[in-house]
């Protein structure tokens, strides 16, 4: 992340570096980490956030063949 990169504009840089942040999960990762949580609890809040990154994906999918549809 670099000012160039964001024209110079400060506040354009804060919100592109939290979006960064949260897409790599480094501030969820930091959070985990302070406490420890039993593996069985840990399993299934992985699996909880598959399986709600699947249905995100399956929806972005579908709403990009429904607007290729509407194109054609």
């Amino acid at each position: 992340m670099t000012a160039k990169e964001c024209r110079g504009n400060p506040e354009r840089m804060i919100r592109r570096f939290i979006k960064k942040t949260k897409k790599e999960r480094i501030i969820e990762e930091v959070k985990d980490r302070q406490r420890y949580k039993k593996p069985s609890v840990a399993k299934k809040e992985k699996r909880r956030r598959a399986a709600r990154m699947r249905l995100k994906e399956e929806q972005k999918r579908q709403r990009r063949k429904q607007r290729r549809d509407r194109k054609n």
